[in-house]
């Protein structure tokens, strides 16, 4: 019986050795992806990237600090099958932008300025339309985490309420009063931006607004109301989104969402890699498989120009267990 033992150990070993996990961001993950026949498309998005820039851009710390939950009265509302907030509220520039962290794990704060902007405008009728700076948020929140190397999505909210936030757009643009300082990096082999290095040091804290800008710093502030977790049910969610605009959520990346393109993202192969904070704006379903609409913050030649979509009602990689957001004031 013992050969036969050896044999099977040796034919068990040969199989293991010959599936091993496709490399991290390689055509084979894309082709395993691809002929697995799921609910979305895999492309290459990253091109001569270090893998340690790519985990580095998932700066969320999950489960961190709990905002009180606030629970919708769902009775009586009717919500539709689809929805999307580009097209609910159009004269919100801001909920059609894609964004872009750079070399720094700030999708914290990104989710949290651009739902942000997006909800002072859904709430002013389109009278305040302006970019909250993901850079005063990400440079001068104490107690949201480490900056470029982590935060939480809580704190980025209770900051904005307690401290305010002032406007900035993005990097070299020269809106608001405090634009993003680091520079977006190139994904691909060729593009005009620089190439994507290692994660950069949070910077300073830098209490005014560029040169030329109308309004001082304190008076460009702009102040959060309330802030608040929101119910992980399906309904709550999109009661949520239908009734007050984006909010931002957090879930666990695994490496095939790197090569998203189009679709209904679920998790089919590859490790976990860290958590990642996004704008969610939508919901709908896509032959016959329902998802959330999001926004992503790694420019406009990830996934679909910036977009993606990810399954919906199952908790898929977390995206329903941590959701923030909060009511501007007037």
């Amino acid at each position: 019986m013992r050969p036969l033992f050896l044999l099977t150990v040796l034919v068990t070993v040969s199989v293991t050795w010959g599936h091993p996990h496709p490399p991290l961001l390689s055509s084979e993950m894309v082709d395993v992806i691809n002929k697995a026949n799921t609910t979305w498309t895999a492309g290459k998005n990253f091109q001569n990237v270090d893998i340690s820039h790519v985990k580095a851009l998932c700066g969320t710390i999950r489960n961190g600090p709990k905002l009180p939950e606030v629970v919708h009265n769902t009775e009586g509302i009717r919500l539709p099958d689809s929805f999307d907030a580009r097209e609910q509220w159009p004269n919100c520039p801001t909920i059609k932008q894609i964004r872009d962290q750079g070399s720094c794990g700030s999708c914290w704060a990104f989710g949290a300025a651009e739902a942000i902007s997006d909800r002072l405008c859904i709430q002013t009728g389109g009278k305040i339309s302006v970019e909250i700076s993901a850079e005063d948020l990400l440079t001068c929140c104490d107690d949201c985490g480490m900056g470029c190397f982590g935060g939480y999505p809580s704190s980025a909210w209770e900051y904005w309420a307690n401290k305010g936030l002032v406007t900035g757009g993005l990097y070299n643009s020269k809106v608001g009063c405090r634009p993003y300082s680091i520079a977006p990096c190139q994904h691909h082999v060729n593009g005009t931006r620089p190439p994507c290095g290692s994660i950069q040091e949070t910077p300073k804290c830098v209490m005014q607004c560029n040169d030329g800008y109308s309004l001082s710093y304190v008076k460009d502030k702009h102040y959060g109301r309330r802030t608040y977790s929101i119910p992980s049910q399906e309904e709550q969610i999109m009661t949520e989104l239908y009734k007050f605009g984006p909010v931002e959520a957090s879930f666990d990346v695994y490496a095939d969402f790197l090569l998203y393109k189009t679709g209904v993202y679920e998790h089919v192969t590859g490790d976990m890699l860290g958590g990642h904070s996004i704008k969610i704006l939508g919901w709908g379903e896509e032959k016959g498989t329902p998802y959330w609409l999001a926004a992503n913050s790694w420019n406009t030649d990830w996934g679909d120009k910036g977009f993606f979509k990810i399954k919906r009602g199952a908790d898929e990689c977390g995206i329903e267990s941590e959701m923030v957001a909060g009511n501007p004031h007037n």
